[in-house]
């Protein structure tokens, strides 16, 4: 028996608040943040295997097949990325943590998966876009949690920092390009959905943008840190021998 999808992602909804609330009494010590970045990496690791599994084994492939009806495992995944959305949109909202930019960004994919679970369509495009957009997303919440244990000016952040840009640069903005060219190419999807896919493109680029901006700064920040020490140790060794033949 099939539940109705609005009760499906009701019940996702809930879990996530569970979770959260889980999360929030095992690490009471900690800020309210702190649950809901948990809730953010579950969802992040969750959606990113799941929707890996259903777009490279399960199928049908997204950028050959755009616009194809949905399968039962596609509808179970959107479900459950649609009620963590819808939670971490409110929770956002509430506590007025995140920027227009990323409300916006909620806000379009829980339309983009909500007109997906309605058509009965474009299930597998909405699930390679959630792929794309999430894949990346448990680097940002180590970024965070490195920063809140003081371990970020490590070894361990300067990797992070490295495989969130590499990974975005590459799936986001590379990988997203091929399936937006296929999706608009191709006849089969809604016009809506085309639109929305175009706006998370964008978003991601507005994304880019800052992301290169900061990967400019730290790496100018790292390489006169670098000539400073390298200078401080080429004085080490010439000191009182500058001299001496």
């Amino acid at each position: 028996m099939q539940f109705p999808l609005p009760l499906r992602a009701a019940c996702s909804l809930l879990a996530w608040f569970c979770l959260y609330k889980w999360f929030c009494h095992r690490y009471r010590h900690r800020s309210l943040e702190w649950s809901c970045r948990l809730v953010t990496l579950t969802h992040g690791i969750l959606a990113t295997c799941l929707s890996a599994y259903i777009g490279f084994i399960d199928g049908p492939w997204p950028l050959s097949h755009p616009g194809s009806p949905n399968t039962t495992l596609q509808v179970h995944g959107l479900c459950l990325s649609l009620g963590y959305f819808i939670f971490d949109l409110c929770w956002c909202v509430y506590f007025q943590t995140e920027g227009a930019l990323m409300l916006a960004h909620h806000l379009v994919s829980i339309v983009g998966i909500a007109a997906s679970l309605a058509l009965g369509e474009s299930a597998g495009d909405v699930n390679a876009v959630i792929f794309g957009s999430e894949i990346t997303n448990p680097l940002l919440q180590a970024r965070w949690f490195l920063k809140e244990l003081g371990r970020y000016h490590t070894f361990a952040g300067d990797l992070v920092d490295f495989l969130f840009v590499v990974l975005f640069t590459g799936v986001r903005i590379g990988v997203g390009a091929w399936l937006m060219y296929c999706e608009l190419a191709s006849p089969r999807p809604r016009w809506y959905i085309k639109l929305g896919g175009v706006v998370m493109y964008v978003v991601s680029w507005v994304f880019m943008v800052s992301i290169c901006r900061f990967a400019r700064r730290k790496s100018i920040s790292k390489y006169q840190a670098w000539r400073s020490r390298r200078g401080r140790e080429l004085g080490w060794k010439t000191n009182g021998h500058l001299k001496g033949h």
